[in-house]
């Protein structure tokens, strides 16, 4: 029996303490602004405002594995925000997401910039912008988008639900992390038994649906998400993890697992990506070229 005494919640919820754990000071009920500030404008039509989490490291493995295709107007800069320190809500950012969540897109190409917020949304449109890592139609489309939808709406279980109750709620609900360990594992079930019969979760095609999924599932898979690998038994998925170790080796991917990351290694972390020669130099924090 636990010695905490039962929570009955109020006839009506009010904000009148911190809540959150580790990112209590950034939780809040509101949304808007809650200081002035400009995002930065580099000289490369797509403008990125991200961090180098999960959700980040799918658009940033797109642009770079757009690059690689040849796509030039794929060029972008990637500006860090670090949304520990409030970042997301500056009056920039919540222009270009209301919803004070990176990652961000400014598309600067046309006669008026064009905004994209949501990763999911930020990797169908550049598929669509440059007909690249999406299938054009039929059956395989329908899996693409299936499997990318299948991503942006389970990853508040693995992420919000047991990443946060395992890893930063301030007390270990035993509930919680059940509910969420037992969703979680299902999804790996998912994955693993899709994957037991497909190269990739469309097909044969490596397409934006194993973009989206690779950062979140893959880096569960390899015990790097949360420090929950031994506890949620990774190990046991091995075509997850077949299919996470295929795609950690394309030479976009490594590049844009670097862009915006400020946790690991030094040399695997480039704060800020404004050319392709950052790469080479390495450098964590890159000034933008003059336009």
């Amino acid at each position: 029996m636990s010695d905490t005494p039962a929570y009955t919640p109020p006839p009506v919820w009010t904000w009148n303490k911190d809540s959150g754990g580790r990112f209590a000071n950034i939780n809040r009920p509101i949304a808007g602004a809650t200081h002035e500030k400009d995002l930065p404008v580099g000289r490369h039509p797509l403008q990125l405002y991200s961090l180098g989490t999960p959700n980040g490291v799918k658009v940033t493995v797109m642009l770079e594995e757009l690059l690689a295709l040849g796509h030039s107007g794929a060029e972008y800069d990637a500006w860090l925000v670090r949304i520990g320190e409030g970042q997301q809500f500056g009056s920039g950012f919540v222009a270009a997401n209301p919803n004070s969540k990176i990652p961000a897109l400014m598309d600067h190409s046309g006669p008026q910039p064009v905004r994209v917020f949501e990763s999911g949304a930020i990797l169908l449109y550049l598929a669509e912008k440059f007909g690249a890592f999406l299938p054009a139609g039929g059956a395989e489309r329908a899996e693409c988008l299936s499997w990318l939808f299948w991503q942006v709406g389970s990853a508040p279980f693995l992420g919000g639900g047991f990443g946060h109750f395992y890893a930063y709620a301030p007390q270990k609900i035993e509930y919680a992390i059940d509910r969420y360990a037992m969703e979680v594992k299902r999804q790996l079930d998912v994955l693993d038994r899709h994957l037991a019969q497909h190269e990739y979760l469309a097909g044969r095609e490596y397409t934006i649906a194993d973009m989206a999924v690779w950062p979140w599932y893959g880096a569960m898979a390899k015990g790097q998400l949360y420090g929950g690998g031994e506890f949620l038994q990774v190990h046991e998925y091995t075509h997850v993890l077949r299919w996470t170790d295929q795609i950690a080796q394309r030479p976009a991917v490594k590049r844009g697992r670097m862009v915006n990351r400020v946790t690991g290694q030094p040399a695997s972390q480039l704060h800020e990506r404004h050319d392709a020669s950052d790469f080479d130099t390495r450098t964590q924090d890159k000034l933008a070229p003059a336009p």
